[in-house]
């Protein structure tokens, strides 16, 4: 079997321009810091919105670049959340460590699975990561004397890097959400625009023909899977932390489903889909929810059909295909 080379020539000039920060990126990483000075009651909101935001990342690493479709994502999620809180329950409640712990326990979730998860495709895909979505809260059900059961957890979180604490307004928590997707926009734009990410996009188009240039595909799907189960972990560890408070909600299909919709709404296989689509999804539940709360998903519904039927690749799909128009 031929060994995979590393990409050199035009084909790496071309990678490291698309790896550059535009000023588009800029301008929108700069006002992402405008809750700060305009919207300091929305605060809260805005932190929920970066850690959706991340967490919708984390999808689009598997879906919309290497085109594993799940809906159980939400097992590395909440697996991540208990994680962070169980420590700080036990007395350790460093938000730091808590996201690497996160991290690290997510992953090996995501590395035992992961043989199941590249061994099926389709339908069948869709039911195993569903499945083991439901196992995996039904576990955290089971085992209550550690998860707190339906009860919860409810934590004490140290101040970050022992001077930040977590106030009542929201500062510190959107800081340390908003850093932290930061850092999980810079690795996965990394991962995306290498070789390593052009094997995943070949994968997605025709896994069939990849070994016929030398690609092992399922170890770049079993990569990509663990990768994206760390960062889905720590955004759930994010959560427990800025919130204080840890429940089975964060392993619920329901929490699955709705980072999908999040991608579909943004766009799926664009670095800034899932943040786009977080920004819509969480503002738009916000506004709904206060005209009714009992019915909001009617209207999300709605927002849902209308994009996908006037554009199909979400937002920045429809923005894309807008400009390239204009350019003609």
């Amino acid at each position: 079997m031929r060994t995979e080379r590393a990409i050199s020539g035009p084909a790496a000039t071309w990678l490291k321009k698309r790896n550059r920060i535009s000023t588009v990126e800029i301008a929108f990483w700069l006002t992402t810091l405008l809750p700060f000075v305009l919207f300091p009651s929305y605060l809260s909101l805005a932190s929920q919105i970066a850690i959706a935001a991340l967490f919708a990342l984390s999808v689009d690493l598997v879906l919309g670049y290497a085109g594993i479709i799940t809906l159980g994502h939400a097992m590395f999620f909440g697996l991540g959340a208990y994680a962070a809180a169980v420590l700080a329950k036990h007395g350790w409640g460093e938000p730091l460590t808590g996201l690497l712990a996160a991290a690290l326990i997510a992953g090996v979730a995501g590395f035992v699975t992961s043989f199941i998860i590249v061994r099926v495709q389709h339908l069948a895909l869709i039911m195993i990561t569903l499945g083991l979505g439901l196992l995996t809260y039904e576990l955290a059900n089971s085992f209550s004397s550690i998860t707190g059961g339906t009860d919860g957890l409810s934590v004490e979180i140290w101040p970050v890097l022992g001077i930040f604490d977590f106030d009542l307004w929201g500062y510190t928590a959107y800081g340390y959400a908003l850093a932290a997707l930061f850092i999980g926009v810079l690795a996965a734009r990394r991962i995306v625009n290498s070789s390593f990410g052009l094997a995943l996009t070949g994968i997605r188009e025709n896994s069939a023909r990849m070994p016929a240039i030398g690609s092992v595909y399922r170890v770049h799907l079993q990569k990509i899977y663990v990768i994206s189960a760390s960062m889905a972990g720590v955004a759930g560890a994010l959560l427990a932390e800025t919130t204080g408070t840890v429940s089975l909600d964060t392993l619920s299909f329901q929490r699955s489903a709705d980072v999908v919709v999040m991608l579909i709404l943004g766009g799926t296989g664009r670095l800034y889909g899932g943040i786009i689509g977080a920004i819509i999804f969480l503002v738009a539940r916000d506004r709904l929810s206060d005209l009714n709360p009992q019915y909001w998903y009617f209207w999300i519904g709605l927002l849902l059909m209308a994009i996908v039927l006037v554009m199909p690749g979400g937002v920045l799909g429809g923005l894309a295909r807008l400009f390239q128009r204009n350019a003609k």
